[in-house]
């Protein structure tokens, strides 16, 4: 019985366009959680224009398609303020327009005042961010989402690395956006995930790219969830 699962068109074509924008890199990293990673992902290098539009065109493809109705776009400091302007500007391209807000990290007492900056926030709020580590941004998020007196409804990401969460040193048996999921209860829409990254390998026509197939296979067997 074939059980291979079918290449996500969208999931591919990103991956593909991270490799070749440089936003993903493969070699050794070491990882917030001390581990040696064979991949990289760094959002921070979607660094021009060009890269950062296709890039919302991802996260607008993938969220139009997942039918998740939200009324605003949330995006915590400091790579989700890019990310979430990103964002909103493509919806309204595409005839979906939604306001957006983000958060400074230390308050103003000046001006204005506070912490949130942007439109209002208000109703069912999307949070957006680049991948999710350990659940912490998103958790800030919520709580100022509803200090707001709004309710969050959702988190998109870029990348999903599924494998497992860390605490103290110790693996748990479930993935950061797993906790978000089943412990905020909160769904997650990632663009593509570590199993769509692994699929590109072992299929591109990129040599170098296709060398770290192994390594990060042999990640994703002691790592994965």
């Amino acid at each position: 019985m074939n059980t291979a699962v079918s290449p996500d068109p969208l999931a591919q074509d990103f991956v593909a366009f991270a490799v070749d924008a440089g936003v993903l890199r493969f070699g050794e990293f070491k990882t917030k959680a001390g581990r040696l990673s064979p991949y990289f992902f760094n959002a921070g290098l979607f660094d021009d224009g060009a890269k950062l539009g296709r890039l919302a065109q991802f996260y607008a493809q993938r969220l139009l398609a997942s039918d998740l109705q939200f009324d605003m776009i949330f995006g915590p400091a400091y790579k989700g303020i890019t990310l979430a302007a990103a964002l909103s500007i493509e919806l309204a391209r595409l005839g979906h327009n939604k306001p957006f807000a983000y958060n400074r990290k230390e308050a103003k007492d000046h001006g204005e005042g506070g912490t949130l900056v942007g439109a209002p926030v208000r109703g069912r709020v999307l949070i957006i961010d680049d991948v999710i580590s350990a659940g912490t941004s998103v958790r800030e998020s919520i709580a100022m989402i509803t200090a707001a007196g709004a309710t969050p409804c959702g988190v998109t990401i870029a990348l999903d690395r599924q494998e497992k969460a860390a605490e103290g040193g110790v693996d748990m048996a479930w993935s950061a956006v797993q906790y978000v999921t089943q412990q905020l209860s909160l769904p997650v829409v990632s663009i593509a995930g570590l199993a769509d990254l692994l699929q590109y390998l072992q299929t591109t026509s990129n040599p170098a790219a296709a060398s770290h197939s192994a390594a990060v296979q042999a990640y994703r067997e002691r790592y994965g969830v």
